[in-house]
């Protein structure tokens, strides 16, 4: 995939399987959410093919977005809709009818313990709260094929190991999680096989034990600074520390 001047992209080559919980990680520009917009049908002009439940999606009927959820990194809400009239038009819109999507809604508020706010407007939420809402909208339809960007801001850390679980109860479900995040040690800890992407390029592709002996490192985040070459965190930590400080140096 190129973007004028620069090559986002450069010979990714990836299967994936049912019940997986992919982790893609990678440094800032290294191309995650490119390789996930382009999965999502939502960037054109890449080079090559993509098959998505069989078939190549520049030629396929665009139905295959209806086995698809996806939490983006930024999303846009409409923000004067409560929380029920938003979650039943995201069903609607997937094809469920309007009382089963609303049900189905409310029981999964109800999980994150958002039933008490079902009908208040978003507009009124939280960060955290209103990610739930996001979470939910990704899987109210039951999809196949959930793609997570960062799904996890600003949520407590109750919630954030209950979504942990949710992930993992989907995967043993049958479902294909790609879950791209900057924090190692979620993508650790759910991820059954780590992609790491660099400059474009998979630089890396197994399980956490299988990458831990490739590097030698004890850590995701250890084996994510190996691979990208990023080894200077002390010094930059002390210059930046060292700059904070120069005020009180000169009194």
């Amino acid at each position: 995939m190129h973007f004028p001047e620069k090559q986002v992209l450069s010979g990714i080559d990836l299967d994936v399987y049912r019940g997986q919980i992919i982790g893609y990680i990678g440094p800032n520009g290294a191309g995650k959410s490119t390789t996930l917009k382009i999965m999502l049908g939502l960037v054109e002009g890449y080079g090559g093919t993509v098959e998505i439940f069989g078939e190549d999606i520049s030629s396929a009927s665009p139905n295959y977005k209806k086995r698809i959820g996806y939490v983006p990194e930024n999303a846009d809400m409409y923000e004067n809709l409560t929380a029920k009239e938003y979650l039943t038009f995201i069903g609607e819109l997937y094809g469920l009818e309007e009382h089963q999507a609303a049900n189905k809604a409310l029981k999964m508020m109800e999980a994150f313990d958002l039933g008490h706010v079902f009908q208040k407007r978003i507009s009124a939420f939280s960060k955290g709260m209103r990610q739930k809402v996001l979470i939910i909208s990704s899987l109210l339809h039951d999809p196949d094929l959930i793609f997570l960007d960062e799904p996890l801001n600003g949520l407590d850390a109750n919630s954030v190991i209950l979504v942990k679980e949710i992930l993992e109860e989907l995967a043993l479900r049958g479902k294909t999680i790609f879950y791209s995040s900057h924090i190692m040690d979620v993508v650790e800890k759910i991820s059954n096989r780590i992609v790491l992407l660099v400059d474009g390029q998979i630089a890396a592709d197994g399980s956490f034990e299988e990458l831990k002996q490739l590097s030698k490192e004890g850590s995701l985040e250890a084996i994510f600074n190996q691979i990208t070459g990023y080894d200077q965190h002390q010094d930059a930590a002390k210059l930046f520390v060292d700059t904070v400080l120069e005020g009180e140096r000169n009194d």
